[in-house]
């Protein structure tokens, strides 16, 4: 049992879900500034032992120094980030299930300013699960990129987790989606609002321009490798490409020419900021978008809900309930 220390409360999980971060820190894959292959987690040395997890949702039983008492029995979603300052703005420094344990256990002991109240959520404990680290890295893309409505977008990996979350997000904002995915996928992504689909299987770059005869004002990267060098051309003058993952290969070829000439702007984008999971917070509580479950594990058989994300042939999210 997890000890609540002042200004923290403890948090029974009612459901978590698995992301690729689970993954990589468990195999030290993040690399290191100049050595690639080093193993490290995404910030670094890892202390152990270490409960992963930072997809978390569940109910408050109890509060420590300093924390109303009224928090106690709440609905909860939490804020997996660690942040750099107190202010709305800063950047994520660190995440539960990393720099701290996380919610793959029956309780978990976090900050009390982490947790929000779902009290009036129409979401399921498992669909809030579903939330906090793939919306709340889709939201802060869209927002470090300015993507909006009207605006053409092309989003990368789309059935996987944080991509499935981007075409949600995208759409809920007035921007028209293309879905970059396996072409036995593209239904599903189509249903949850793309407008267009490009099979990674087939001929890419002739779909891309059919689809968007007119180019891209942004692209939502989660995969990296080649799709860099292949797309950033489809991009219009001043689009901009954010990224936040590199599933298909971390070090590319890159023409900087391409990048200044046309006035490109590339981010980069780790998880949200405070004012980011403030919003995603905020339109769950509105039950205005609803997570895919793609299936349901108990904690004891996380081995096997690990080896299905591994084999991606799922689409949207896997959630373990302890």
């Amino acid at each position: 049992m997890p000890q609540v220390g002042p200004g923290q409360v403890l948090v029974r999980v009612s459901a978590a879900a698995l992301n690729n971060t689970d993954i990589w820190t468990r195999e030290g894959a993040y690399g290191l500034p100049g050595r690639p292959d080093a193993k490290a987690g995404w910030r670094g040395p890892i202390d152990f032992p270490r409960v992963q997890g930072g997809d978390i949702a569940g109910i408050v039983t109890a509060v420590g120094a300093g924390v109303p008492e009224d928090v106690a029995g709440r609905r909860v979603l939490v804020d997996p980030a660690f942040y750099a300052d107190g202010h709305d703005d800063a950047v994520p420094v660190g995440l539960l299930g990393s720099e701290a344990d996380g919610g793959f256990a029956t309780y978990v002991a976090v900050d009390a300013d982490r947790v929000h109240d779902m009290s009036d959520s129409p979401l399921s404990d498992e669909e809030l699960a579903a939330l906090p680290v793939a919306y709340g890295t889709a939201m802060g893309m869209l927002e470090r990129a300015h993507i909006g409505e009207g605006e053409t977008v092309l989003v990368t990996g789309a059935s996987g987790g944080v991509g499935f979350a981007l075409v949600q997000l995208a759409v809920a904002r007035g921007a028209r989606v293309v879905a970059l995915t396996g072409g036995a996928k593209a239904a599903a992504l189509r249903q949850a609002g793309a407008a267009a689909t490009v099979s990674r299987d087939g001929d890419p770059a002739r779909e891309l321009r059919a689809a968007a005869p007119g180019g891209l004002d942004a692209v939502a990267d989660v995969a990296g490798g080649p799709w860099l060098e292949r797309v950033l051309p489809e991009l219009r003058d001043g689009g901009r490409w954010v990224i936040a993952g590199a599933v298909a290969g971390a070090v590319v070829p890159f023409d900087l020419r391409r990048l200044y000439l046309h006035n490109l702007s590339l981010i980069g984008s780790s998880m949200h900021t405070r004012a980011h999971f403030a919003k995603l917070a905020e339109l769950a509580r509105a039950g205005t978008l609803r997570p895919r479950i793609a299936a349901r594990y108990p904690l004891s058989a996380i081995h096997d809900a690990q080896a299905e994300f591994r084999r991606g042939t799922h689409i949207g999210k896997l959630v373990i309930t302890p």
